[in-house]
């Protein structure tokens, strides 16, 4: 696989992972739960899936070549673009009115 595809791929599965929380009442969309998730719940979550996919990209990058040593600047970058990933599956949970329900 290309580096192109491994970006793709890692983009992709931030995305996933970052509206999972959302998208379903699961713990990490494997264990089920008696009571709905409540938000912070969800956030946490959110949380362990940020670093999740983080651990993919760099087991990618260790693939590719030499991992690249990171500042806090890159982890603010990232984990705003997984909050702004987030957002779609934020909105569907709760801001989207449902009718006749």
């Amino acid at each position: 696989m290309n580096q192109t595809a491994l970006i793709w791929l890692v983009l992709a599965a931030a995305l996933v992972a970052a509206n999972l929380p959302f998208v379903n009442n699961r713990w990490l969309a494997v264990l089920p739960r008696a009571k709905p998730k409540t938000l912070w719940l969800r956030l946490l979550e959110l949380v362990l899936l940020y670093f999740a996919v983080g651990a993919l990209g760099l087991a990618l990058e260790q693939r590719v070549g030499q991992i690249y040593p990171q500042g806090w600047e890159f982890y603010a970058t990232t984990a705003s673009l997984f909050l702004t990933l987030a957002f779609p599956g934020f909105v569907y949970r709760y801001l989207y009115k449902r009718r006749g329900g």
